[in-house]
């Protein structure tokens, strides 16, 4: 028996209790987790905004070290550390064959198996097919990469959605140009890990933008150089801050409508606008016919930043060897399973940075 944040339906309290895993069959593996990052897309799981079969052990941003393998599999043994890849590709579906492995048709067939059950007998679902709020989980092999070397295996938690997604939506969806302006819309995991990114990619003018002023120092640290708490004359701020014309990209973080049309609002004539924050199926975003042609802008959605995990975590480990890139600043509150509740409060509170269960 190990611990678990389990799901026992939408809406429902988490509940921290014992689960049962099974052995690793053929093509699994079973890995005693370092760490697991609190992502949005979890609450977004818990209150219904994403739908996943239930009861269900939630978490999908994590790393640990793999215990046993099953038979078949060969690139990672016990003792090794790994990256939790919630998204896997199958590499045969139609998407897979354009070279869209984000878009993976069937990169989520594994949240409705049985992952584990209850001390009751209760079967469990492993959430985004991963299970990482969990003190070990059991997953298919594709599941599973390599920590490249020189990263810490509690750090590289966050390799696993709130960097890839963050590095993607600046390098491979907007495709940020060394010099251009960059504006950001929420500053929590992904937010601040887009912000080190656009720096990354030689970003001239940094600006974050956040509901929450206390927020700032996060935002500089990460490469911020201007900050504007959001307001109804956000997109004006922003325009002001770049000559007049309006930011080359725009990334937005949260989901809203409102923070989507006020990214849209706040980019150049002619540029980019890369949405990263799920919102839920209310939120409706509206333009008219009008603007869309005279404005030119490209708007933009950004599945996973856009990025192959198995290409993206080499280039990644370089960044951070180099110093370019720092995990830890993504971090403001270390905390146990018991501590995730607290967690998703403070998400919608808007508080902090990333939250890492550290087992």
């Amino acid at each position: 028996m190990v611990r678990a944040a389990v799901l026992p339906a939408i809406g429902a309290p988490l509940e921290i209790t014992g689960i049962e895993l099974p052995e690793p069959g053929p093509g699994r593996v079973r890995v005693r987790l370092a760490a697991a990052g609190v992502c949005h897309s979890d609450l977004s799981l818990s209150n219904g905004t994403m739908r996943v079969p239930v009861p269900a052990v939630l978490g999908h941003e994590g790393a640990g070290t793999v215990v046993a393998v099953g038979e078949g599999v060969t690139h990672v043994a016990p003792g090794d550390g790994v990256v939790l890849n919630w998204a896997p590709s199958c590499g045969s579906c139609h998407h897979c064959g354009l070279g869209e492995v984000w878009l993976c048709a069937d990169a989520l067939t594994g949240a409705s198996s049985v992952h584990a059950i209850t001390e009751d007998g209760t079967e469990l679902h492993p959430g985004l097919n991963v299970a990482a709020f969990a003190e070990e989980t059991v997953v298919a092999a594709n599941c599973v990469l390599p920590v490249p070397d020189g990263v810490p295996l509690t750090d590289a938690a966050l390799l696993g959605c709130a960097v890839l997604t963050g590095y993607g939506a600046i390098h491979h969806s907007a495709r940020v140009r060394e010099g251009e302006s960059v504006v950001v819309f929420g500053v929590g995991g992904v937010g601040l890990a887009t912000l080190q990114s656009a720096r990354i990619a030689g970003a001239g003018t940094i600006i974050a933008v956040d509901v929450s002023p206390e927020k700032e120092a996060l935002a500089r640290q990460a490469g911020a150089t201007e900050f504007v708490v959001a307001s109804e004359t956000t997109a004006k701020e922003v325009r002001k801050l770049t000559g007049g014309q309006g930011a080359d990209v725009a990334v937005e973080c949260v989901g809203r409508a409102a923070t989507i049309r006020t990214a849209w609002d706040s980019t150049r004539r002619g540029g980019r606008t890369t949405v990263v924050g799920i919102g839920g199926k209310d939120q409706q975003v509206t333009f008219n016919a009008l603007e869309i042609f005279h404005w030119g802008r490209t708007l933009s959605g950004c599945v996973y930043g856009n990025s192959n995990p198995a290409e993206d975590l080499p280039v990644l480990a370089g960044h951070i060897r180099a110093g370019r890139l720092d995990l830890g600043a993504l971090v403001t509150d270390r905390i146990a399973l018991e501590g995730i509740p607290a967690a998703f409060e403070n998400m919608i509170a808007g508080k902090g940075g990333r939250a890492l269960v550290v087992f």
